[in-house]
């Protein structure tokens, strides 16, 4: 079995050969190694990944880690993807963002191992700032100061590359341009008398919680700016009633979210869970 492991040890010459040593006479074998600067002075943060024997569990893996001197030790089980070698996870990363930049909250989380819905709240939350928007993700084992350092360059990969794209003009068909009608909570876009997009908000729950947000584009019209200006006009709606915050799911797989709020000038949350993209927007500010 194969185990990813994040302990704490003093950082002094010879830290990891205890370590070494209790893997060695329990049989497990180092298969991958890194040392980062711990976010306490006087320690290092050690990740491992190990090959146990197949009757192992957590807790025998942490008694090990342990023995040798481990503090703050967290461990689950991985796949053998734990032991690609690290620098060419982040080239292909960086590879894939330059190609799709949309998919920087998806890719991001893969990455960091943090693309599953956390259960108990007391997870780690590594945010990077994307132009105007925070991409939020979330893990059980602490974020290093390293890996926030290179979470932050990645977030700087995407802004650089999104604001070097040029919006697509919309193909309005015979001249005709897109209109908005608006209702008492609702947004509609039209061309020539036919819907293309719609917003709608609903009041939150309670007086502190965010108005949900249902958006919908016509599959022939996304990535032409439709849905950014409805989001931008539903914002201000939703402001103009008295909301304070607003929020939007989507699909993981979604390659629309982050380039429509960026473009829409608004300041927003996005924070991936499982198989939901969530975006939670700050309404209170804009003016109506």
């Amino acid at each position: 079995m194969l185990w990813r492991v994040r302990t704490n040890l003093p950082d002094r010459p010879g830290k990891l050969a205890p370590l070494a040593q209790e893997c060695g006479k329990a049989g497990a074998n180092i298969g991958a190694v890194q040392v980062f600067t711990g976010r306490t002075p006087g320690t290092a943060t050690i990740e491992l990944v190990v090959r146990t024997p197949d009757d192992w569990s957590e807790p025998d893996v942490i008694q090990m880690v342990r023995r040798a001197g481990g503090d703050s030790v967290v461990t689950h089980e991985v796949n053998r993807h734990a032991l690609d070698d690290q620098p060419t996870r982040y080239v292909k990363a960086a590879q894939q963002i330059l190609d799709h930049p949309e998919t920087f909250p998806d890719v991001v989380a893969h990455l960091f191992d943090a693309d599953v819905e956390p259960t108990h709240g007391t997870e780690d939350v590594l945010e990077m700032q994307v132009g105007n928007a925070v991409i939020q993700i979330r893990r059980e084992t602490p974020f290093t100061p390293a890996e926030r350092v290179r979470g932050s360059a990645l977030a700087e990969l995407v802004s650089d590359v999104l604001s070097r794209q040029s919006p697509k003009a919309p193909d309005t068909g015979g001249g005709a341009q897109p209109t908005s009608v608006a209702g008492d909570n609702e947004v509609s876009v039209l061309v020539s008398g036919r819907v293309i997009g719609r917003a709608s908000f609903e009041p939150g729950a309670a007086g502190d919680e965010p108005w949900p947000v249902d958006m919908w584009v016509d599959p022939s019209w996304q990535r032409r700016g439709i849905g950014t200006r409805l989001l931008s006009d539903i914002a201000r709606m939703a402001r103009r009633q008295g909301a304070e915050e607003i929020v939007l799911t989507a699909p993981s797989d979604s390659q629309s979210v982050l380039p429509m709020v960026l473009s829409a000038g608004l300041r927003g949350r996005i924070r991936m869970a499982g198989e939901t993209v969530t975006v939670r927007i700050a309404v209170n500010e804009l003016r109506t």
